[in-house]
């Protein structure tokens, strides 16, 4: 009787591995990951003023600092007090030698001085340039 693990001239192990089962695996869970990573997505609601200017052109991705209608503070989508927010940003452009630039979006429920006392941390942090993200006016 022969034994399926032998070959008939050599008496060491066949050494063919079966992948069927590892692709299977792999394209079950590549569907998984392409259903659920749509679901994942977070984000919060700004209401950013409208305002006809023109958009500015911006060689480099710059970072986006996001202030929603209750005054909580972001950094792109990640949450920070405003105490932290000049530490942090100082932290992040700390390795940048070329162009420091961020953006800023603020909720158009926002007062003024809310808007300007998050301007003053990121001037403190060194950034002079800041673009404000507005919305194009609705055509009417």
């Amino acid at each position: 009787m022969r034994d399926y693990l032998y070959e008939e001239k050599d008496p060491h192990l066949v050494s063919d591995i079966n992948v069927t089962p590892f692709v299977d695996v792999m394209l079950v869970l590549l569907v998984i990951f392409m259903v659920t990573a749509p679901l994942m997505m977070q984000g919060f609601d700004v209401k950013v003023p409208a305002a006809e200017a023109p958009a500015i052109e911006s060689p480099e991705e710059r970072l986006v600092v996001t202030v929603d209608a209750t005054g909580k503070i972001y950094i792109d989508e990640y949450e920070v007090a405003l105490e932290d927010l000049a530490p942090k940003l100082r932290a992040i452009y700390a390795n940048r030698q070329d162009h420091k630039g961020i953006f800023l979006r603020a909720d158009r429920a926002l007062s003024y001085g809310t808007v300007m006392t998050v301007m003053s941390k990121i001037r403190e942090a060194g950034i002079e340039d800041i673009g404000l993200i507005t919305e194009p006016p609705e055509k009417r």
